[in-house]
Formats: structure tokens, C-alpha cells, sequence
């Protein structure tokens, strides 16, 4: 059966979160499958939510970035122990525009735009010192400009074709529900804890 948007109500408790104080509301675990099919999970940050998708920006070369270039399928999930919410999303990776990373590199402090041009995400790092050696020199030479987005730091989007929502129960009776994107419109099915 067609019911609400499953996008709607992850904004309504993404809101609550914000207001209601949580530490890092956009952070979410993010997970990728590898060549072989070994999964890799980290955190990243939420950027946007919206009915294109949750968009989040990386360092392509990174990892995770390799994953999903040759697997562009990813899943979310976000754990919001204050009220006992989750939200886990499923789907297809979509990248941004150029002009979307633009504008959001835009936005970033100065030093983040530094840090993300000096590193090479996930990479070896002999010493710590290298590393802040290569910013202080990009902080010399870009003095007075402009720090330029490096072709690498993309935006990416999970265009959602699952999305559940989990909100804890007493005694485990948690309550599920489970949206599935067929063709343009979500059904929503209960799911036994």
C-alpha cells in the first residue's frame, strides 16, 4: 500500500535531533563492498536529504570512494539513541555535480579546505608531521586566494530504494517499518522486531 514520504520523516527526525541537542545528528555509518566482497563501514557526515537522495562529501580516491566506483550501491544508517531511533537507507550511489561540490567546498572553513587538499584520504602517512608540513606549505602558497576544490573531493548521494525506520519497545518489541521504492512511489510494510 502507498503511504507517507519516507523522506519527510527522516527530515521531521533529523529536525529533532537538532533541536533537541544531539551531538553530530548527521553522523552516519556508512558501508561499501570491496572487489572481493569485503565489506568496510565507517562514519561520514550527512550533508543533505532530499527526494534525490543523502549526499555526503569524500575524497574519491579514498577507499570508499574506489568501492563504490566499481559497486555503486551503498548502505546508510543513522542510530539516534536519545528518543531509540534508527534509520537504516539502502541504494544506488549517485555523484553530485561539479557546481554541488562547488558550492559546498565553498561553504567549508578555510583550514577543512587546506586539510582536504593536503591529504591523500586514507592513504599511509609516515609521519603526522608530513602531513602538516603539506598544509602549512598550501596555507603559504594559496595566502590571499581562493583555496581551489581538487577534482577528488566530490559530492556523492545514495538515491534510497529502502528506507526502515526502527523505534525501540519495551522488552524488544521494537516497532519496523520498512519502505521500498517501487517504480516512483514507496509501500510500507511492518517488520517483527
Amino acid at each position: 500500500m502507498a503511504t507517507q514520504d519516507p523522506i519527510d520523516r527522516f527530515n521531521r527526525w533529523f529536525k529533532q535531533e537538532v533541536s533537541a541537542g544531539t551531538r553530530i545528528p548527521e553522523a552516519m555509518a556508512l558501508a561499501t563492498c570491496g572487489r572481493n566482497g569485503e565489506l568496510s563501514v565507517r562514519y561520514v557526515l550527512l550533508k543533505q536529504a532530499d527526494v534525490r537522495g543523502f549526499g555526503f562529501y569524500t575524497d574519491v580516491r579514498s577507499p570508499k570512494g574506489q568501492q563504490m566506483k566499481r559497486n555503486a550501491h551503498a548502505a546508510l544508517a543513522f542510530y539516534w539513541p536519545r528518543r531509540g531511533r534508527q534509520v537504516r537507507i539502502e541504494g544506488a550511489v549517485k555523484p553530485m555535480t561539479p557546481g554541488e561540490a562547488d558550492q559546498y567546498w565553498i561553504s567549508r572553513p578555510r583550514d577543512s579546505q587546506l586539510s582536504a587538499t593536503a591529504s591523500h584520504q586514507s592513504h599511509p602517512l609516515r609521519v603526522r608531521a608530513d602531513l602538516l608540513v603539506r598544509v602549512a606549505r598550501l596555507r603559504r602558497q594559496l595566502q590571499g586566494q581562493d583555496v581551489p576544490r581538487p577534482d577528488y573531493w566530490l559530492g556523492l548521494r545514495v538515491v534510497p530504494k529502502r528506507i526502515e525506520f526502527w523505534v525501540q519497545g519495551s522488552f524488544r518489541l521494537h516497532r519496523r517499518e520498512l519502505f521500498v521504492r517501487v517504480g516512483g512511489r514507496w509501500r510500507m510494510t511492518l517488520l517483527q522486531p
